[in-house]
């Protein structure tokens, strides 16, 4: 490795999209893209037209963009103070950071937080991967606790001990996510308890990427808790995973921090001018949300009564399933060759450590891959 690097990041392995979300790259066949849970809805043709138009007549490609989002964060205040479903709920422009994604806001969270061996994370696996890999891009201690294997409950005793042993650096930020990707769940009363039970030194983080699909925020609890933060994000039910916009809700003073240490111009002209687009039209966009969770239920219905799969309950747009044990074949080899068969018969979906989630697609996509993998399961040798 060149002698100016950093010597901890030759340990680390990059993030690699999966190949359905390279549009450069040829694929041999059509596949169903049911591996990245992004919305399997494209935008309707007349708000894409209206952003064609945006873009020919209005934004100025030589000028930057708004720096400071006030428009847009307008915007989400209204939207988030709508949905929260709170009566107390009374979000402002000051409660709101916009990031380039989620990524680029939980970034800038640990940028806040924990550089100069001033803290570590805490995160419970499975659970979404970028809160470690960016961790350890920054230097940042992860410190790791698992899920309870029945319900995918946080190891609460666990997690307190790791909070109560680690003190060099001691642990500054937890993450969840509410529900859990790739789990499907919520959290839980005890989980939630737990939460409120963190002292104010620590950041609790609380990713509400699947919001629009649960129906189940904790935006309202955020004047009681002046350490959490809710991330959202418009690449899941608003349709504008290309886009990468997301947002951060949270105290004023947490709020200016992340203003801080961002980028300036962080967030493409053409990106924010999308995501006002889709807030204005959030009832067209998330009236796709009840097929979703309508097909959900079909393909758990069709799916549960498998003698080898265990699968539960979902609050999100997808399904996670697990393998029962087996002394035939391992579950990592069945699991990986039931990967490996439905990407051959133009179903990807993604391969986790102990299952595999399938993201929710069209009522046609989900017919093809429930088909493909009732197939694959009956010539698995299992």
């Amino acid at each position: 490795m060149l002698p100016f690097i950093r010597s901890d990041l030759a340990q680390l392995t990059a993030y690699k999209p999966h190949p359905s979300s390279n549009s450069t790259e040829p694929l041999a066949i059509q596949f169903d893209r049911l591996d990245t849970n992004e919305s399997s809805y494209d935008l309707p043709p007349e708000i894409k037209e209206q952003l064609a138009w945006t873009f020919q007549q209005i934004i100025e490609s030589n000028r930057y963009p708004d720096g400071e989002h006030e428009t847009l964060k307008e915007a989400i205040a209204q939207y988030v103070n709508e949905s929260a479903r709170y009566s107390s709920c009374a979000v402002t422009t000051a409660n709101i950071s916009v990031g380039n994604g989620s990524d680029e806001l939980i970034r800038s969270l640990l940028i806040a937080t924990c550089l100069g061996g001033e803290g570590s994370v805490l995160v419970a696996n499975p659970t979404f991967s970028m809160y470690a890999i960016l961790a350890q891009t920054l230097g940042i201690p992860v410190v790791s606790v698992g899920r309870d294997e029945s319900n995918f409950e946080i190891d609460l005793k666990a997690a307190q001990s790791a909070l109560e042993e680690t003190q060099n650096p001691p642990i500054r930020v937890v993450f969840v996510v509410h529900p859990n990707s790739p789990t499907a769940n919520c959290l839980t009363a005890a989980e939630l308890t737990w939460l409120k039970s963190l002292p104010e030194e620590i950041l609790v983080v609380i990713d509400e990427a699947y919001f629009e699909f649960s129906q189940t925020t904790l935006v309202g609890e955020l004047a009681q808790h002046p350490n959490w933060v809710v991330l959202r994000t418009f690449s899941k039910a608003f349709r504008l995973a290309a886009m990468r916009v997301g947002y951060c809700v949270g105290h004023p003073d947490a709020i200016s921090i992340l203003e801080k240490v961002r980028l300036p111009y962080n967030v493409p002209r053409f990106s924010i001018t999308a995501a006002l687009i889709a807030l204005q039209n959030h009832q067209l966009l998330l009236s796709s949300i009840p097929e979703t969770l309508s097909e959900r239920s079909q393909l758990i219905a069709a799916l549960s009564p498998h003698p080898a799969l265990e699968i539960r309950a979902s609050d999100t747009n997808f399904i996670y399933l697990r393998l029962k044990p087996n002394a035939l074949q391992s579950t990592e080899v069945a699991l990986k060759s039931l990967n490996q068969t439905l990407k051959s018969e133009g179903t990807l979906i993604r391969l986790l450590p102990g299952g595999l989630r399938i993201t929710i697609g069209t009522p046609t996509e989900n017919t093809r891959t429930l088909k493909r993998l009732q197939i694959a399961l009956e010539n698995l040798e299992y």
